[in-house]
This record gives C-alpha cells, structure tokens and sequence, in this order.
C-alpha cells in the first residue's frame, strides 16, 4: 500500500512555482482574502494563509469586516478589492453572517480574480473543459494522481459527494481525463455497491468515516477530501486504518489532500497575474 502523502506533491509544485516566480522582486504578485465576522475555522485559514503567501514572496491583503456589516458594506469592500490592480486574487472566506448573500457576492467577485474557481463564469469554463479556474481542492484531488502516476483515462472513478466546489468540479475534470465517473451522495440508494465498483474513490462528503473497509474493492485508489473531528481528532470521510489495508494507495488525513491545495492555491494566484500581464 503507498500512502499518497500531500506533502512530496507540494513540495514539487511549489519549486516549479519558484521557478517560474525568478527574478520577481518580493511582493510583486498578491493575494486577498475577504473575511467577514469572527468565524474561527475561516480566521485560522486567513492566519494560514497569511503566512503561507508570505513565506512565498507574495503580498497579501486581509479585508476583515465585522459580523455586523451590512451587504453593501462587503459588497463595496469586494469591489474595492476587483479594481485594485496591486490585487491578483481574491479568495471570499465562508462562512459569511446570515445578512450577507453570498451567492450575489460571488457573482460579483471579478472571475480572472476567482482563484479558487467560485463564479458562475469560471464553473462553466471547468464544466466545458475550457480552463479556467478550478476549485483548488478539486484540483489538489488530480494532482495528488498525476504526482504518484496513477492515470484517470479509462479508470472508474466514483466521486462520494456533489458539492459545488469538490464533488462536482472533480467529476467533471476527471470526465475530461477520460475517466468514467459516477457521483455519488447522501441519498444514494445502496451506496456501498457504487462504491465497490471504484478503481479510483474520491470521498467528498464531510462525514467521518463514512467510507469503510467493506465498501473499497481490493487495489483500489482512494483520495479522501474529508476534514472532520471524531472522539477529539481530526480524521476523514474514510475510515484509514480498515481502508489502508484494502487499498493499493490512499491519502491519510491529515497530510494528504489538504496540503496540496494550498499550493494550488498560490499557483492560480500566479496563473491571474500571468494572463493578465501576458494579455497586458
């Protein structure tokens, strides 16, 4: 069994990264988030994300209101961020207070700032395999394959969840790759058979340990997206240790998926400043 951990594959991109970023002085290239209210998962991912641009030679915005802002405040501040030019991406952090409409506030979010694929625009491109932007976990998902060479073309990947930012941008751009794909999720009637029939799992539903032993056919590949707390600990939508000895590869949590988006992350970053200095 070979662990897929993230750490190798970000590790690689963010020296490819570097390489493109030579002769950049510190600070050229930007990044903003956009917080609202005292969430503490969203503020502890701007803290990290904070400090990972930075360490990267990025420069870095917070735009932080309080959970008392009204809609046209966070609207304004989003429009303030589309039209500095000094910013490359943008990155609304959720959850947002209930006031807020955040759809509205998405699709007012400038797409070739949309670094982590949340516009209408830019899920169509992904949806018709025109590039764009795409969810950066959705991506990380890909990568971590393409890193250890497993190949999609004529796997059967069965995606568990349909969320707009995970389940369903990672079905479609495995469909690009030539895989066939089937979407699974919580009303799936007899989801253990759809998942038997995986060569490649991709867990994506948010409930711990949902995917066990029994579910997993021997040799298959499981990439488990889940981040969730059980009896004190973080864990995944997969249950590791029964999985792992099923399994001919699979992602741990934590170490596996997560980190690699992160560095998806700074590469779309870079992606915006390039198309917009090459279209210049």
């Amino acid at each position: 069994m070979i662990e897929l951990r993230g750490k190798a594959v970000a590790d690689a991109h963010k020296a490819m990264l570097q390489e493109k970023m030579a002769g950049l002085e510190a600070g050229t290239i930007t990044m903003a988030v956009l917080l609202v209210g005292d969430d503490h998962g969203a503020n502890m991912y701007a803290d990290f994300m904070e400090k990972t641009a930075k360490n990267f030679g990025y420069g870095f915005v917070r735009k932080q209101l309080p959970s008392t802002a009204t809609h046209q405040e966070v609207y304004d501040a989003l429009m303030m961020l589309n039209n500095d030019d000094a910013v490359h991406g943008i990155l609304p952090l959720m959850p947002m207070p209930k006031q807020i409409d955040t759809e509205q506030l998405i699709d007012a979010l400038n797409p070739k700032k949309d670094i982590d694929g949340l516009t209408t625009y830019n899920i169509g491109l992904v949806t018709a395999g025109k590039g764009g932007f795409a969810p950066c976990t959705a991506k990380a998902c890909l990568t971590i394959l393409d890193h250890y060479g497993i190949p999609l073309e004529g796997k059967h990947v069965v995606v568990v969840g349909r969320s707009q930012v995970i389940g369903k941008p990672v079905a479609l751009m495995a469909l690009e790759r030539h895989a066939t794909v089937s979407i699974c999720h919580s009303r799936t009637a007899d989801l253990a058979h759809h998942v038997q029939q995986a060569d490649i799992v991709i867990a994506a539903a948010g409930r711990a340990h949902m995917i066990t032993a029994d579910m997993v056919k021997a040799g298959a590949v499981v990439i488990d997206v889940g981040i969730n707390e059980l009896d004190g600990k973080t864990v995944g939508d997969v249950d590791y240790d029964a999985v792992s000895a099923v399994a001919s590869a699979i992602t741990p949590v934590p170490g596996g998926v997560g980190s690699v988006t992160t560095t998806m992350m700074l590469e779309a970053v870079y992606e915006a400043y390039h198309a917009r200095n090459v279209n210049r």
